[in-house]
């Protein structure tokens, strides 16, 4: 089979070689339509004129008074008139005719208008309080006739229907009946309500001659009930008293002898309080510093008080983490907290007891229980040696006291340590005790007994004060210095340490 070339070349596809036809040139773009023809503008600007719209429907009001004020102050005085025309005078809402009438004058002073609503508004308080006299509405015509004076109407117009008012009323209410019940309450020692009565009558016929003279028997017996109060040490109820009696009459003549006991009363609770702080007695000075708060809410030297006590108890709580009594410093922290929560010396004391916790926990837990217990044995032997020596607070780190710290930080569980503190507490008050005695009895340069040879009358005698009231308190053993050098003793600060940590019998039977 032959083949036709020319068949062939008539059946063949030749490639386009015209490849331009396929290209697309890219043409600069043109300008962007404006933003009024895009579509979502026309949305947001609908929307915008939507809330534009509804703002100035809600607000239509506010934006008139503020545009034009004038019709505020006309709308104000129409009110105001349609209140005086329906008998509305003075409204606390402010929707009666006097409120109004200000509210105008306030927004345009130069308007007579408000002026002369509020002269008319005067006339008919004034009117209306006189329809009330005459109807016997005591009360509505008070206060009718208090809205009257309060706008300015003539003085001896006021004077007159008020004093048409008391006739009245004293008339309708029977004075001599209330005298007799008044007379009758004072004779059964009922001396409030007679003094009640009395007011009531001089405020109905304020010339009465026997009411004025009743009230004053009566102001002097609230009087004598007063100093009663003060002498036994009600403070309280002597200044309510006091304060009743300045009240009813400020000119009473016993008035300024009492008010002068008074402070003289506060003046020695507050050095009473002063003295209970010293001694620390922190639960009796808290109470009287309150007290004198309760008095006067601005008293300067109560509110430091009650610091100076907060103080003391943050102190307190120091000590005794130092001496790791962690329920006792957890107490008078919290006591002192509740006084002055962000006080220095309270933050001070939460610090101490934070660092006294951390440095038992390491004490207990850097050693084996064996270790524990051997250096424990140790530290009370030294104990033992330094009471012997009569080594109780001196020298630092060797007393008696120091070691049995160490051991009572080391193992404050330790039935043998807590027989050591037993142990160490009548020997420290038995020792203060026999100094305190042969100091009281002998003078100052007679020879001591021989614990007095020892660190701790050494100490008495360096840290004994040595100012002139220390030095009366050395003649007068009784007084109350003598007695707060006791207190504040080293040795007997020792015992009260000690004396926390023990049990409640052994302490008695130390005692």
């Amino acid at each position: 089979m032959t083949r036709d070339p020319d068949k062939a070349a008539a059946r063949r596809i030749e490639p386009v070689a015209d490849w331009l036809q396929e290209v697309e040139f890219r043409r600069p773009p043109g300008p962007p339509p404006p933003a009024w023809r895009d579509r979502r503008h026309w949305r947001w600007m609908a929307l915008l004129a939507a809330v534009v719209v509804l703002a100035l429907v809600l607000f239509r009001q506010p934006l008139a008074d503020l545009v034009w004020p004038d019709m505020r102050v006309q709308r104000l005085l129409d009110g105001a008139e349609s209140a005086l025309a329906q008998g509305r005078l003075s409204a606390a809402d402010g929707s009666g005719a006097r409120q109004q009438f200000e509210a105008a004058q306030a927004l345009d002073s130069d308007r007579g208008e408000a002026r002369q609503g509020l002269a008319r508004v005067a006339a008919a308080a004034l009117a209306q309080a006189r329809v009330q006299v005459g109807e016997n509405r005591f009360d509505q015509a008070r206060q009718s006739l208090a809205l009257a004076r309060e706008l300015q109407v003539p003085r001896a117009t006021a004077d007159a229907l008020a004093e048409e008012l008391r006739q009245r009323e004293a008339a309708r209410a029977g004075l001599e009946g209330m005298m007799v019940h008044a007379g009758a309450a004072a004779k059964s020692g009922d001396v409030d309500t007679a003094l009640s009565l009395y007011q009531r009558v001089l405020a109905l016929q304020p010339t009465h001659t026997a009411a004025l003279e009743g009230r004053e028997d009566a102001l002097s017996d609230l009087l004598q009930q007063a100093g009663q109060a003060l002498a036994r040490g009600d403070l309280a109820a002597g200044a309510a008293l006091i304060s009743r009696v300045r009240q009813a009459d400020p000119g009473q003549v016993e008035l300024p002898a009492a008010e002068s006991s008074l402070a003289r009363a506060i003046d020695a609770r507050r050095r009473a309080a002063d003295q209970d702080l010293k001694r620390k007695r922190l639960a009796q000075a808290l109470a009287g510093y309150r007290l004198l708060q309760e008095l006067d809410p601005d008293d300067a030297g109560a509110r430091v008080g009650i610091e100076r006590v907060a103080a003391a108890h943050a102190q307190q709580a120091a000590h005794a983490a130092a001496d790791f009594d962690f329920d006792a410093a957890r107490q008078s922290l919290d006591q002192a907290r509740a006084l002055a929560p962000r006080a220095e010396v309270v933050l001070q004391a939460r610090q101490a007891l934070q660092r006294a916790r951390q440095l038992q926990a390491r004490l207990a837990s850097s050693l084996p229980p064996r270790e524990r217990a051997r250096r424990t044995r140790a530290l009370l032997v030294e104990m033992d040696q330094a009471g012997a020596r009569g080594d109780w607070l001196t020298p630092p780190g060797e007393s008696a006291y120091d070691k049995l710290r160490a051991a009572q930080a080391l193992s404050p569980e330790d039935p043998a340590v807590k027989r050591a503190t037993s142990r160490l507490l009548p020997a420290t008050l038995a020792c203060f005790e026999d100094e305190a005695s042969d100091w009281v009895r002998a003078t100052w340069n007679s020879p001591p007994r021989p614990c007095a040879k020892r660190a701790g009358w050494m100490a008495m005698r360096r840290d004994w004060p040595s100012s002139a009231s220390a030095c009366a308190a050395r003649r007068r053993p009784d007084s109350s210095d003598f007695a707060d050098a006791l207190e504040e003793h080293p040795a007997h600060r020792l015992a009260r340490c000690i004396e926390r940590e023990m049990p409640g019998d052994v302490v008695q039977a130390a005692g």
